[in-house]
């Protein structure tokens, strides 16, 4: 047994004095609509919601024992991290400062205001990461603190392999397949070296979101290296850049491992866990369970477990996911129709309608000319393929469109 695979397993017993295992359930709606044998690593039902109070309890238990006299532990993080990082630092006394972008939700800052109680400061830094990072750093620096890195840490990450120590034991024999989501690379890489001894046989997938690929850039570089942009929405694994110590583990990874999950259709996982399940998962948590329908020539007939990884899912944004998901799936869209302004066009237009179509957003722009005025007009339906019968009739009628759906630039100003 090497050294890592005791240290993880030391690491899963110490995480007791937190929590329970967090559960391994079977989830018979997957495993029918797949044809396999499908389990959820539910780590969405940590005290946390999510899994990074293991790297925290390890980091920091670890450090305290080198140095009994370390009073502050420093971390920069906007979400699951920051939760993470206040729980254990109540739980051990010490001083946890958490720096945070001052765009940070609310809820956010309220829920890790909670975990910590008395034992933590939140100092509000920076409208982005990166900046609050910096301030981080140089408080720590100058305070004398210890840097708990959100995966960038030895410690942390084989804090995260006991999530492979108890699915190995709880599963009671060798799945065939994980499905592990990746963001900064700390879950993965403690998983894949404790799976890598115990399991070598089982087939290790990686899923990044689309917005989001840093480990696949970096095993095109070789080395990791920054993306030039990075869409946020699954704020739990959108990193620009992998970390240094994960990606000794994970280089050696086969590219056809890698999969990639598109943000709009993470939302359609997440109402289908939230509305058949009554499962909350956060964009993040969600992308090992939206990796299947990718899987499924390879994992039909198999055991495949799939790490949800958090459940930190603010409400605010189920308008966001719920619209988000109707659009990738092509039953909503949105139009503008340049409407002749004379008595009765408007119902004309109407007629155009079939009976399942229904406008959801109707709003009146600006004139063009004296006689034509533009309107944003927002369509549901029943089925995607309704809108070829729609805008088949429109392109027979005098109406004059254009579906900004699918444009970024005007859908994000004008939606």
């Amino acid at each position: 047994m090497s050294d890592f695979l005791k240290k993880a397993r030391v690491a899963e017993q110490q995480m007791r004095a937190l929590f329970p295992a967090t559960p391994l359930q079977r989830n018979d709606h997957l495993s029918s609509k797949y044809g396999a044998d499908i389990w959820l690593k539910r780590e969405d039902l940590s005290p946390v919601r999510s899994y990074k109070i293991r790297g925290a309890l390890n980091a920091m238990g670890k450090a305290l024992a080198r140095d009994p006299a370390l009073e502050v532990f420093v971390c920069a993080s906007a979400g699951n991290h920051a939760q993470g990082v206040a729980y254990v630092s109540r739980h051990f006394g010490v001083k946890g400062v958490i720096f945070m972008p001052v765009t940070t939700p609310q809820q956010k800052i309220d829920k890790t205001r909670v975990f910590g109680g008395d034992s933590i400061e939140i100092r509000l830094v920076g409208d982005y990461f990166d900046a609050c990072l910096e301030a981080a750093q140089a408080y720590c620096a100058e305070a004398g603190g210890y840097f708990l890195s959100p995966f960038d840490d030895l410690d942390v990450i084989e804090g995260q392999a006991s999530v492979a120590a108890e699915m190995t034991a709880q599963l009671g024999r060798v799945p065939d397949m994980v499905v592990l989501p990746v963001g900064g690379g700390g879950l993965s890489a403690g998983v894949i070296r404790y799976m890598d001894e115990v399991a070598p046989d089982t087939d290790l997938r990686f899923v990044e979101p689309t917005g989001g690929q840093s480990l696949r850039a970096a095993l095109a570089a070789g080395e990791p290296v920054k993306l030039d942009g990075v869409d946020s929405f699954v704020d739990g694994a959108a990193v620009a850049q992998i970390g240094k110590h994960p990606f000794e583990v994970l280089k050696g990874t086969d590219p056809a491992k890698m999969l990639d999950a598109p943000e709009d259709r993470i939302c359609t996982t997440i109402l289908e866990m939230l509305n058949l399940e009554g499962i909350v998962l956060e964009p993040a948590g969600a992308l090992s369970v939206d990796a299947l329908q990718d899987l499924v020539a390879d994992i039909r007939g198999k055991t495949v477990v799939c790490v949800t990884s958090g459940g930190n899912f603010d409400f605010e944004r189920l308008p966001e996911v719920k619209e988000r998901a109707q659009r990738y799936t092509g039953v909503k869209k949105y139009l503008i129709l340049r409407l002749p302004q004379r008595p009765g066009a408007l119902k004309d237009f109407l007629n155009i309608l079939g009976p399942d179509d229904n406008i959801a957003r109707f709003e009146y722009m600006k004139k063009n000319a004296r006689n034509f005025g533009s309107v944003l007009i927002g369509i549901e339906t029943s089925d995607a393929a309704n809108f070829d019968a729609l805008f088949a009739k429109l392109d027979d009628s005098d109406f004059l469109y254009s579906d900004i759906t699918d444009n970024e630039s005007i859908a994000e100003f004008v939606i």
